[in-house]
């Protein structure tokens, strides 16, 4: 096996535990950010306005169309 004493052992698992712990702290933030939606509405303001526009007419045509006949 190895030569280390089982003190060292110990350290290294303790510091990688710690890393570990960080690279998913760190990775949950991120998934944070990325799936708040006021902050993707802000960021994509121009889409989000068109995608709201469109969905507006949409539905105002399917509206009116049950209630028009031709």
């Amino acid at each position: 096996m190895t030569d280390l004493p089982s003190y060292d052992l110990e350290l290294k698992a303790a510091n990688e535990r710690r890393r570990l712990h960080e690279a998913v702290e760190e990775l949950r933030s991120q998934i944070r950010e990325e799936l708040d939606v006021k902050n993707q509405a802000r960021q994509h303001l121009g889409l989000a306005c068109s995608v709201g526009m469109f969905l507006g007419l949409a539905a105002g045509y399917t509206l009116t169309g049950f209630f028009v006949r031709r």
